[in-house]
C-alpha cells in the first residue's frame, strides 16, 4: 500500500532554514508527480495549502507565491524520496508538512502521511 514518510520539521528562529523530507513507497514513485502540502494551526485537513509540486522525472516544479523564491522542492527517484529546502523561514510558515501524490484526487480522499511539524518562533 502506498506509504508516505515525512521527516526534518523542527523549531527555528525566523530566518532560519530546514530541510524535510519524504520517503515514499507502495507505488511506481518514478512515474509520480509529488507535492508538498502545509496545515496552519486552526485550519482543517480540508484547508492544507499546496506549497510546492515536482514532475515525475524532478525538471518541472511549481510553487506557491507565499514561498517562491524561499522554498526549493527536489526528487531522487532512486531512493524514493521527494525534500523541500525552507530557506527565509516567517512565522507564517509555521505548520504541519505533508507530501502526497499528484493524482487528481480530492484532499480528503488522497494518502497522507503523519506530517512533520514546522514551527517558527520570531
Amino acid at each position: 500500500q502506498v506509504q508516505l514518510v515525512e521527516s526534518g520539521g523542527g523549531l527555528v528562529h525566523t530566518g532560519g532554514s530546514l530541510r524535510l523530507s519524504c520517503e515514499a513507497s507502495g507505488f511506481t514513485f518514478r512515474s509520480t508527480a509529488m507535492s508538498w502540502y502545509r496545515q496552519a494551526p486552526g485550519k482543517e485537513p480540508k484547508e492544507r495549502e499546496l506549497v510546492a509540486s515536482i514532475s515525475s522525472g524532478g525538471t518541472g516544479t511549481n510553487y506557491a507565491n507565499s514561498v517562491k523564491g524561499r522554498f526549493t522542492i527536489s526528487r531522487d527517484n532512486a531512493k524514493h524520496m521527494v525534500y523541500l529546502q525552507l530557506n527565509s523561514l516567517g512565522p507564517e510558515d509555521t505548520a504541519v508538512y505533508y507530501c502526497t501524490r499528484i493524482d487528481g484526487l480530492p484532499l480528503n480522499s488522497k494518502t497522507w502521511g503523519q506530517g512533520t511539524q514546522v514551527t517558527v518562533s520570531s
